[in-house]
C-alpha cells in the first residue's frame, strides 16, 4: 500500500474517511493549523497521528503522497514544498489561484519525477463515471455538444462571513464543477463568452459578486458547449430537476448524469432508453456523513485511481497541465463577466508564458 498524509482537515475530513477505508492506501498522519480541529478528527476517526506543522509531513520519509486541502491561496506554496521533498501530490481544485506560479510548479513536477493530480471529485461520482464509460465505449456516437449546470439554493452559505468578502466568487466555488465536466469532454476550449448578475437575494444578503451566470464555450475544433449556475434562489424538486447535471448529445444518442441524485439516463445508438437510479450501496459509499455533505466516496474513488496511476506510471487526469488550463479558463470566464466580451483562453495562458495545449484521457 502507498502511504498518504493529509494537509487541511476541513475538506480533508472526506479524505481521512477515504484513506482509512481503502485497501490501497495507508494513512500515516494528518495536519491542520488548528489543534482543536486535529483533536476533533482524531476523536471522530479514532486516528491520533496528527500534527499542526506541515514540515512534519514533509520530513517523514515514509509518506509517498501528500493530499492538500488548504485554502486556495496556499495551494501553490504547499504543492512546491511537497514536490521539493519528493512527494506525489493530490490537491483539491482549483490547483492554484495565481497563474504566475504555474511555470515553477510544472518545472518542479518534471524535476522531481513526481505526479501532481487535481482532486476534481465530481468526475469520480457514480453517474459521471458511468456516463464517461458509455461515451468511451461509443454508445452515443461522436460528441456534438455538452450542457452542464449547477443550481442550488445556497443562501445558507451566506451566513459564513467570508462568503460576503470581495474575494469570494461563485464562479470558482460552485460553477467550477460543471465547467470541469465540459473540460473533461472538450479539453481544448478556445474562447468563452458569458453574462452574470447579482440577484435580488444576493444583493439583500450582501453578496459582492455574481450569483447567477450563463456561459458559452467554443473549442478549437468548432464544438460548442454551455454551462450555467444559480446559487441564491429556490430550485425545482429533485424529481423534476437535478442540482448538478452533465448532458452529452452525440451523433447517435444522448446521456445525462445527475450528480446529487445518483441518477443516470442514456438513449444509446440502438434507440434503447435506460435510466439507472443507484441504490443504498452507492449512497452509503458516497455519503458517509450527515446529509449529503462531504462526499467521501468520490475521494476514495479518485485516491485509488491515483494510486493505480502511480504504480503503473500513467498520467492521472486531471494532471498538472489540465489543472492549470482550468484555472486559465475560469479566469477567462471571470474577465468575460466583467467586460461582456468573448475572451480567448490562449491570451490568458500567453500572459504567463504558458502555451501548452491540454490533452486528457
Amino acid at each position: 500500500m502507498l502511504k498518504i498524509a493529509i494537509l487541511g482537515l476541513g475538506e480533508g475530513r472526506s479524505t481521512m474517511s477515504a484513506a482509512l477505508n481503502s485497501s490501497k492506501l495507508e494513512l500515516i498522519s494528518v495536519c491542520d493549523l488548528s489543534a482543536e480541529l486535529c483533536q476533533k478528527r482524531a476523536k471522530e476517526f479514532d486516528f491520533h497521528h496528527y500534527t499542526t506543522e506541515y514540515q512534519d509531513l514533509l520530513d517523514d520519509s515514509r509518506i509517498d503522497i501528500i493530499a492538500i486541502y488548504t485554502p486556495d491561496k496556499f495551494h501553490a506554496t504547499h504543492i512546491k514544498q511537497a514536490l521539493l521533498h519528493g512527494k506525489h501530490v493530490v490537491c483539491t481544485k482549483p490547483l492554484i489561484d495565481n497563474l504566475a506560479d504555474a511555470k515553477e510548479i510544472i518545472q518542479l513536477c518534471v524535476q522531481s519525477g513526481k505526479k501532481v493530480f487535481v482532486g476534481q471529485s465530481s468526475r469520480f461520482f457514480e453517474p459521471a463515471m458511468r456516463q464517461r464509460a458509455d461515451f468511451e465505449n461509443g454508445l452515443i456516437g461522436d460528441l456534438i455538444t455538452i450542457e452542464g449546470h449547477y443550481h442550488a439554493d445556497h443562501r445558507w452559505f451566506l451566513e459564513k462571513s467570508w462568503s460576503l468578502e470581495n474575494a469570494f466568487k461563485w464562479l470558482y466555488g460552485g460553477l467550477s464543477h460543471p465547467v470541469d465536466f465540459i473540460r473533461w469532454y472538450m479539453p481544448n476550449i478556445q474562447e468563452v463568452m458569458g453574462y452574470g448578475m447579482l440577484s435580488a437575494n444576493g444583493v439583500k444578503n450582501g453578496l459582492k459578486n455574481a450569483d447567477t451566470m450563463h456561459f458559452i464555450f467554443k473549442s478549437t475544433d468548432g464544438k460548442i458547449a454551455r454551462v450555467s449556475g444559480c446559487y441564491t434562489g429556490p430550485t425545482q424538486p429533485t424529481m423534476r430537476d437535478s442540482g448538478m447535471s452533465c448532458i452529452l448529445r452525440g451523433t447517435e444518442g444522448a446521456s445525462q448524469a445527475d450528480y446529487h441524485e445518483l441518477r443516470y439516463a442514456i438513449t444509446d445508438k440502438t434507440g434503447e432508453e435506460r435510466v439507472v437510479a443507484f441504490g443504498d450501496k452507492y449512497l452509503k459509499h458516497y455519503f458517509r456523513f450527515e446529509g449529503q455533505s462531504h462526499h467521501a466516496g468520490e475521494y476514495q474513488n479518485y485516491l485509488e485511481y491515483f494510486v493505480d496511476c502511480i504504480e503503473n506510471d500513467k498520467t492521472a487526469y486531471p494532471d498538472i497541465q489540465e489543472g492549470i488550463g482550468t484555472v486559465a479558463l475560469l479566469q477567462a470566464m471571470d474577465i468575460s463577466l466583467t467586460t461582456g466580451l468573448p475572451v480567448k483562453v490562449a491570451d490568458i495562458l500567453n500572459e504567463y508564458g504558458l502555451s501548452f495545449q491540454d490533452t486528457n484521457s
